[in-house]
């Protein structure tokens, strides 16, 4: 009944100690499931299986647009589009009372939009509005409401990595 909890505890085991070494995640993870496939589905037969369905899932575009996204939230940090987006945005807004709050709210909505992610859109915001509301007076319920709730735009405005993921796995058309 339990034949496969012990070699399952041993990957886990491993996988842990290959993270604790600094080996990269994906790496981690990339030779633990090979490591696992070959003991665990049948030593050739496993990786060849193995094979056909990592080219299978490679070859398949449905998933594409999800690397995709990650790639536009990560281009759009590190190059402080972001920022820039969240600096214009304030001055578009003029002098409202809760512009900060209102910024939030808009660059969360606009950052949803281009990367389809709400972590993404969550961290970008933290980063970069946090700081700044504190020092204009606002209170933390008040800098992170606002950033938060935007966070859940990312799963409703189309195109949206969860709904991607989910027609994939329903077999709907994207």
């Amino acid at each position: 009944m339990v034949d496969w909890l012990l070699p399952l505890s041993v990957l886990m085991g491993g996988l842990i100690f290959l993270m604790l070494t600094g080996f990269p995640v994906a790496f981690c993870f990339l030779t633990i499931v090979t490591v696992g496939t070959y003991l665990l589905w049948g030593g050739d037969q496993g990786m060849d299986i193995f094979t056909r369905s990592l080219f299978g899932s490679i070859s398949s575009f449905t998933l594409m647009p999800l690397p995709m996204f990650i790639l536009m939230g990560e281009v759009m940090f590190r190059s402080n589009i972001a920022q820039d987006m969240m600096d214009a945005l304030d001055k578009w807004m003029g002098r409202l009372p809760g512009r900060l709050g209102l910024v939030s709210v808009a660059g969360g909505t606009i950052f949803s939009t281009l990367s389809g992610s709400s972590m993404s859109s969550v961290a970008m915001l933290g980063s970069s509005l946090v700081e700044e509301m504190e020092r204009r007076g606002y209170k933390k319920p008040m800098s992170l409401g606002p950033i938060l709730g935007s966070g859940g735009l990312a799963m409703m405005i189309p195109p949206s990595g969860l709904a991607v993921l989910l027609g994939a796995m329903a077999g709907i058309s994207i």
